[in-house]
């Protein structure tokens, strides 16, 4: 597994979605979703806003191999789940998308539950 550049993570880190998917039994590429993204101690974090019943979680938990993409970039990732961050991934989207509703329910105990850590593979 590789990690991921300082520039890439620097990017990241301002940029309001990303998009993500994960990989079909055959191998290929499910159709990739835009989502919220935080970027907590140098590492790339994504959470369903619908939890565990989200149909883009759903595929990247079944392989924990996909994609994601932004600004013209794609890259092959593993969907890490991990919860050993969640408060400070709570704060960082408090942070970076406010105060309101959208953030309480990308924070709420559903959402939390999905917490995934995406490291960039080879």
């Amino acid at each position: 597994m590789s990690t991921w550049t300082a520039d890439e993570l620097n990017t990241l880190d301002r940029l309001g979605e990303i998009r993500v998917a994960g990989r079909r039994l055959d191998g290929s590429l499910r159709t990739l979703t835009i989502v919220w993204h935080v970027v907590v101690d140098r590492k790339l974090y994504v959470r369903s806003v619908r939890g565990a019943e989200g149909g883009w979680y759903k595929g990247v938990v079944r392989h924990h191999e996909g994609a994601i993409a932004w600004d013209g970039t794609t890259r092959e990732v593993t969907y890490v789940p991990d919860d050993t961050a969640d408060d400070r991934i709570d704060a960082a989207y408090f942070a970076k998308y406010g105060n309101g509703s959208p953030s309480r329910a990308i924070t709420n105990a559903a959402a939390r539950a999905t917490t995934l850590r995406v490291e960039p593979r080879e």
